[in-house]
């Protein structure tokens, strides 16, 4: 299973400052010198982190894959269609989130998430939608021309443990389902070194973007051996 590093909390030590470190294009090179195999970034609207210059500049340089979060605005898809990353997720956004903290009803808003799509599929980018595990968000992805999902694994993290089967097996039943549509799966939110072993089991899943447990690890090891450990448990 591939790891791909979200570098988001690097960027946001060096905005805490409006300094010009730590740099998140360094933070990526030395994440792929230690097995990462993709690099993802959350560009915001209101760029309270990753400054269009990041995205810019990691293009330029990230040599696995760059995979840029963003909202399905027509700001967003402009940006994506500039910079032509080699994947977008669509993700939901709201200014007063912490964190994105559910995935995108794609149900809801299949409109403006199909013509996202469609344009960064136009311009050569692979489209990807961060969703739930809700069955009808899997087939809404694929109706609107998704190549992928990212599967929320928030509610699976969170759960408690009583409750915490349940929640994985959400998780898997999302995966099969998009994997017998001919959606490639991938995973991510909330994932650790403690709690990601059963995700990395289910075999639909290529994929995990896994950001603020490796940064919080790599404060007080480094982040190479922080991405090496994770990378780690990621091919047992």
């Amino acid at each position: 299973m591939k790891l791909g590093l979200n570098i988001d909390h690097i960027a946001t030590i060096r905005q805490a400052r409006r300094a010009r470190e730590p740099e998140p294009v360094t933070a990526a090179l030395m994440a792929e010198l230690a097995g990462a195999e993709g690099i993802t970034v959350h560009l915001r609207s209101d760029r309270r982190h990753i400054q269009d210059r990041d995205v810019e500049l990691l293009r330029q340089v990230v040599a696995t894959r760059l995979n840029i979060e963003m909202a399905a605005t027509e700001e967003m898809v402009g940006i994506a269609c500039r910079v032509k990353p080699h994947q977008v997720t669509l993700v939901p956004e709201r200014p007063d989130e912490v964190t994105t903290t559910g995935g995108l009803d794609v149900v809801q808003h299949h409109s403006a998430v199909r013509g996202a799509v469609a344009a960064c599929r136009a311009a050569g980018i692979r489209a990807s939608i961060f969703v739930d595990a809700i069955p009808e968000h899997v087939d809404a992805s694929r109706a609107a021309g998704a190549d992928a999902i990212e599967i929320n694994t928030g509610p699976y993290a969170d759960a408690p443990d009583a409750q915490r089967q349940a929640q994985l097996a959400r998780v898997a039943a999302a995966a099969e389902r998009a994997a017998a549509a001919g959606l490639e799966v991938l995973a991510g939110h909330g994932l650790n070194y403690v709690n990601v072993t059963p995700i990395v089991r289910l075999p639909q899943i290529v994929e995990l973007n896994i950001g603020h447990a490796i940064i919080a690890r790599a404060v007080l090891v480094g982040l190479d051996r922080a991405v090496r450990e994770m990378v780690g448990l990621l091919k047992t």
